[in-house]
C-alpha cells in the first residue's frame, strides 16, 4: 500500500473515534513512519519476538498537573511497514490500523497495556 493511502487508514482511523475522544485530543501529532528508529524499538525492553506497530511518546493526561502547558506536542507514531507485514491483505490492514490507533490514543488517556488487555483492547 502507498504511503498515501495508509496515511489517509491512520486519519480516518482517528475520525472514526468517538467524539468525546476526539474533543481532548489537544497538543498531539499522529504520525506515519515506514519502520521505528532504533531508539524507539527500545521501548519493547529487548523482548524478543515483539513487533512495534505503533507508539506514544508524551505525557498522558492522567499524569498532567495544572502547571502542564507550553510544551511540544505528544506523538502517536504508526509504522506502515510492521502492519502490513503482520496483515495479509488490505481489509486487515483497515482492522489493524484501527486497532492501532486506538490502542496508542488510549495511551494519551493514561490506559496502559495491561490494563488494555484487561479491558480486551489489544
Amino acid at each position: 500500500m502507498d504511503t498515501e493511502n495508509f496515511e489517509w487508514l491512520v486519519a480516518k482511523a482517528i475520525e472514526n473515534l468517538p467524539e468525546e475522544f476526539q474533543e481532548r485530543l489537544e497538543n498531539i501529532d499522529v504520525v506515519v513512519a515506514d519502520e521505528p528508529t532504533p531508539a524507539q524499538l527500545r521501548v519493547l525492553g529487548g523482548r524478543r519476538g515483539e513487533t512495534l506497530l505503533g507508539l506514544y511518546e508524551g505525557v498522558p493526561l492522567t499524569r498532567r498537573s495544572l502547571g502542564y502547558g507550553f510544551v511540544t506536542p505528544d506523538k502517536v507514531t504508526i509504522f506502515q511497514r510492521p502492519i502490513e507485514a503482520r496483515c495479509k491483505n488490505d481489509t486487515r490492514i483497515i482492522a489493524e490500523v484501527q486497532r492501532v490507533v486506538r490502542h496508542e490514543i488510549a495511551h494519551h488517556f493514561g490506559i496502559s497495556d495491561d490494563r488494555l488487555r484487561q479491558l480486551g483492547r489489544d
